[in-house]
């Protein structure tokens, strides 16, 4: 109980300890039948529904943040599995830079996505849910003033019906059951007003949150699929790689072999005489007929596709030296 003296007067204190044993009497009596009470079935009806409302909107905050907790996890878990990968790579082998890249990026993708569902649909049902409190409040005590009322409503009648009637004691119940009741049905009423409008708000809510979450999980989705189809891209060609290796000096070979390496970057020809190179393909590095047409930085090569189908050198072509790395 509050302390005389801290914000709270005697006389404050005093009226408020009557009402609360004043609205406590009143309940006890109604529940005997031996005093009515003020019902409003519609009213009841808009509170029923704001209690389904409320209850139903914190399990879908709570859900939410519960996604969130697991978007976080397997971003964690996305975030070690590829600095794994990233401390196993070595530096010679295919796609070292591509695998620090895609690295990067899914990084910022999982970032990106648990951040839009925050900012997109958990922040809106915050926002939703944080009306709630104060209706409820004032839910409470409208129900509060509907019970003063009541009672200001049962007193002033006792007095009426009494043999002896005291006319000052009549005329003070009947200004108290005015007050009374003026301060219960603005209350009423506004929430009448605004309860109805409160209800059917939910679908909007829903529906924005929700559409929200499925646009960012196709988005993100999307993304993630390509990313995975580059890796395994990677993973493709480190196999080539690791076969050319492994394969490098048996079988036959065309004429003037010196070496192999792999496409790092594309390549697009833009003479009759160069290769057109992919990302991944293997060439077979060849000698010059005469040394002397070799320009710096350049290489002659034949695609060791092409060998191992046609056996023949007739679609060598020279290509840029820094778009390969040696195998």
């Amino acid at each position: 109980m509050a302390e005389i003296g801290k914000g709270v007067s005697a006389g404050k204190l005093a009226i408020n300890v009557q009402k609360t044993l004043s609205r406590a009497q009143e309940k006890v009596l109604q529940k005997l039948g031996k005093a009515d009470e003020t019902r409003d079935a519609a009213f009841e009806e808009m509170v029923t529904n704001f209690n389904k409302q409320m209850v139903n909107g914190t399990k879908l905050q709570k859900d939410l943040k519960a996604y969130l907790a697991a978007v976080k996890a397997m971003h964690d878990a996305s975030r070690r599995l590829h600095d794994c990968l990233a401390d196993m790579y070595e530096p010679d082998w295919f796609g070292k830079e591509e695998m620090d890249t895609l690295a990067e990026d899914t990084d910022t993708l999982w970032l990106d996505y648990h951040q839009n569902i925050t900012d997109k649909s958990l922040l809106s049902m915050d926002t939703y849910l944080s009306r709630f409190p104060e209706v409820k409040a004032r839910i409470a005590k409208r129900n509060r003033k509907m019970v003063d009322f009541d009672s200001a409503r049962h007193h002033f009648a006792s007095l009426q019906k009494g043999k002896k009637k005291d006319e000052v004691k009549i005329a003070k119940a009947e200004e108290d059951l005015g007050r009374a009741q003026k301060i219960f049905e603005e209350l009423n009423v506004e929430l009448q007003d605004e309860l109805p409008g409160l209800w059917d708000s939910r679908v909007g809510i829903y529906v924005n949150s929700f559409q929200s979450l499925a646009s960012h999980q196709e988005k993100f989705h999307r993304e993630m699929s390509k990313l995975s189809q580059n890796l395994n891209d990677i993973m493709t060609k480190l196999e080539e790689q690791r076969h050319a290796v492994t394969n490098g000096s048996d079988g036959e070979l065309p004429p003037g072999f010196l070496y192999k390496v792999m496409t790092v970057h594309d390549y697009t020809a833009t003479d009759g005489d160069e290769l057109e190179l992919k990302i991944g393909d293997v060439v077979l590095v060849l000698a010059f007929d005469n040394p002397e047409e070799q320009d710096d930085g350049w290489l002659l090569g034949l695609k060791e596709s092409h060998w191992l189908q046609k056996k023949d050198v007739s679609a060598k072509g020279v290509f840029p030296e820094n778009f390969t790395q040696k195998v």
